[in-house]
C-alpha cells in the first residue's frame, strides 16, 4: 500500500557543469560533467520519498521511448511504484536541458512531451483511497490538469481522507489566479518557491502573498526561499520562518522537489509542522551540494543526522 500517491510531472533532465557560455558557430566548450536525472515536481519528490523509506506511487505519463525507459526503471530502482506510469503513444517524454553555473544557478530547455497529456482519468483512485498524502506536482505546466480539472482531482482526494499538497512550476502568466484559484481551497499545504509565489499573486512582498494564498482557502503556506530558508504560515497564524542549512551550493535543480519529499516525509511520522520542515530543508540543501535531483539525499538515517548535526545560516 502506498502511503503517498504523487501525482503530475516525470521529466529527464540532462545536466551539464560547469556552464560559462554558449560557444559561437560550432565551436566546442568542455564541461566537468554530464549527467541523466529523473527530476519533475511529481517523479523527483518519489525518488527522494522512496530514499526516506516512504512507500510512494508515482503516477503520471512517459513517451514510449529510450528517455521514459530511463525514467521508469530509473525509478524503480530507488524502490518507487511505477505501475501507475502510463506511457503515452504519441508524445515524447518530458525533458530538459540544464546547463549548470559554478554558482548553481542555470536556464532551462525544456519539452513538455507527454506531460501534455495527463489527465484525470490516469489516477488510480483505488490507490488513492488507501493513501495518507495526494502530492500533486506540476501546477501550470499540465495543461491536461491546469483550471477545472485540479480542482476537482484535489476536492475528491481531500473527500477520500487525504492529506493534499501541492507544488508549482511556473513562469509569470496573466492566467495563473485564474487557472490555480478553484483548486486553492482544497490545498491543505501549498509548497512554492517564494519567486513562484509572487509571480502567482503579483507582488514580492511575503506577507500579502501568505495573506492572499490564506484568503483564497489554502491551508497552510510553505514558501522556500533558498539561502533565506522557509516560511511557514497556518491560516489563521503567525508565520513562521526557518534559517537555511549552512552548505557549499553546487546545483539548485530539484531542491524544492527535495524539500517536499522531506515535508511529507515528515507529516507522515506526525512532526510537528517546524520539524517537518526542517527535514525538508535537511532534503534541500542536501540536494544542493551535488549535480541534478538525486544528489545528496543517501536515506533516512543521513538525513537525521544532517537536520540535527548542521550548522545553520544566521537567521
Amino acid at each position: 500500500m502506498a502511503h503517498v500517491v504523487s501525482f503530475g510531472a516525470h521529466i529527464a533532465d540532462a545536466l551539464g557543469w560547469p556552464f560559462t557560455e554558449v560557444p559561437p558557430g560550432q565551436q566546442l566548450a568542455i564541461l566537468e560533467r554530464i549527467k541523466f536525472t529523473v527530476a519533475g515536481t511529481a517523479a523527483a519528490p518519489s525518488v527522494n520519498l522512496a530514499k526516506l523509506g516512504v512507500d510512494v506511487a508515482t503516477v503520471g505519463r512517459i513517451g514510449d521511448d529510450s528517455i521514459g525507459e530511463f525514467v521508469r526503471t530509473t525509478m524503480e530502482r530507488y524502490g518507487v511504484d511505477t505501475t501507475h506510469l502510463t506511457v503515452d503513444p504519441r508524445l515524447q517524454t518530458s525533458s530538459s536541458l540544464l546547463p549548470i553555473r559554478r554558482d548553481g544557478s542555470r536556464p532551462a530547455l525544456h519539452v513538455i512531451g507527454a506531460n501534455a497529456a495527463l489527465s484525470e482519468d490516469d489516477i488510480p483512485w483505488d490507490v488513492v483511497a488507501e493513501a495518507t498524502v495526494f502530492h500533486l506536482g506540476g501546477a501550470f505546466i499540465l495543461p491536461g490538469i491546469d483550471g477545472p480539472p485540479m480542482a476537482r482531482i484535489l476536492r475528491r482526494a481531500k473527500s477520500l481522507g487525504c492529506i493534499t499538497t501541492v507544488d508549482f512550476l511556473m513562469s509569470p502568466r496573466p492566467d495563473a489566479q485564474e487557472l490555480i484559484g478553484p483548486s486553492l481551497p482544497y490545498i491543505d499545504y501549498l509548497m512554492p518557491n517564494i519567486e513562484e509565489a509572487g509571480w502567482l499573486v503579483g507582488t514580492e512582498d511575503r506577507a500579502a502573498i501568505i495573506a492572499w494564498l490564506h484568503a483564497q482557502g489554502v491551508g497552510c503556506s510553505v514558501l522556500t526561499m533558498g539561502g533565506e530558508g522557509v516560511s511557514i504560515a497556518v491560516r489563521g497564524e503567525d508565520e513562521i520562518v526557518l534559517p537555511a542549512y549552512a552548505i557549499d551550493v553546487v546545483d539548485t535543480t530539484g531542491c524544492g522537489d527535495a524539500f517536499t519529499s522531506g515535508f511529507i516525509s515528515g507529516l507522515l511520522d506526525d512532526l510537528d509542522l517546524v520539524t517537518a520542515a526542517e527535514r525538508g530543508l535537511a532534503c534541500g540543501s542536501l540536494v544542493a551540494t551535488g549535480l541534478g535531483s538525486d544528489a545528496g539525499i543517501v536515506d533516512f538515517d543521513q538525513v537525521e543526522r544532517f537536520r540535527t548535526t548542521q550548522p545553520r545560516l544566521p537567521a
